[in-house]
């Protein structure tokens, strides 16, 4: 099952890098260049509907974006589930979309809805009983109705009440029965290390370029502590790059470069249509 593999990945040693989808495409390409598991983001997945990171895509549409990704691709994905879209009841609902989804692994934070990018400015947390309450209500949903998901709990206290208040609630959310913890924008390596060091279990960096967390390389990560490194803008950002470009060659009356036409269809599906056709075809 997709939670398998990535209990599996999480077993082995190493940081797992983990670059950010936000469709199909993305996620194909993540999981053609060699990457184990990826990570759908919601920054990635409201910024291909044109809009911010600020929960104006609700329940529905995650869930649907993480089935468009799931089923394109065999490695495990991490998604998204921002605050749980609404009380601890809706957290259970989320859960089990998600699982049905076929996600590996969902992520649950701590912020006050609507919740927004963890480096943006802001953004509020609710009490560390609501924050205990959505995480309880996850894992009671596992529990209850059996499911095969994993849960990583984020908490985004370190720009509210300090590294200190962070910390604790990581301990909490391990405690409860979080398989990972994310402690969202630490601010410096010192930080960094003392999360690693105080919270139990497995451990996510997120490594957000230009952002407020260092951005260190994996041997570093791995040495501090952390087991998943995720990168949420390399694709964003080259995609929004190679598409200003391509638009700007097309303003001077030049066509861009462009990936040869088949090498293309291949990597949209093309080629494998093309087999199970001609193993189906009739005479």
């Amino acid at each position: 099952t997709p939670s398998q593999k990535l209990r599996s990945l999480l077993e082995k040693e190493g940081v797992i890098t983990m670059p950010c989808c936000s469709d199909g495409l993305s996620a194909k390409l993540i999981e053609r260049a060699g990457f184990p598991a990826t990570f759908m983001s919601g920054f990635a997945v409201s910024a291909s509907y044109g809009l911010p990171d600020t929960q104006l895509l609700g329940y529905a549409e995650m869930r649907d974006a993480a089935s468009k990704v799931t089923s394109s691709i065999s490695i495990p994905v991490i998604a998204d589930g921002d605050t749980g879209y609404g009380n601890a009841i809706n957290v259970k609902r989320t859960i089990r979309g998600y699982q049905q989804a076929g996600v590996a692994c969902i992520m649950l934070e701590d912020q006050v809805a609507p919740k927004r990018c963890g480096h943006t400015r802001g953004k509020q947390v609710v009490s560390k009983e609501e924050a205990m309450a959505r995480i309880q209500a996850a894992v009671d949903a596992r529990e209850e109705h059996g499911l095969d998901i994993l849960i990583m709990a984020r908490t985004d206290a370190r720009a509210i009440d300090g590294i200190e208040a962070a910390i604790e609630r990581c301990k909490s959310f391990a405690d409860i029965g979080a398989d990972i913890t994310f402690l969202e924008a630490p601010q410096t390596v010192e930080e960094m290390k003392r999360y690693c060091s105080e919270v139990p279990g497995y451990k996510m960096a997120n490594m957000l370029e230009n952002g407020i967390t260092p951005v260190l390389p994996t041997e570093q990560l791995e040495d501090i502590g952390f087991k998943i490194a995720a990168y949420p803008f390399a694709l964003l950002n080259a995609s929004i790059v190679g598409m200003v470009e391509a638009l700007e060659t097309l303003k001077k009356g030049k066509a861009p470069e462009n990936l040869p036409f088949k090498e293309l269809q291949d990597i949209v599906g093309f080629t494998d249509y093309f087999q199970e056709e001609e193993k189906y075809a009739t005479k």
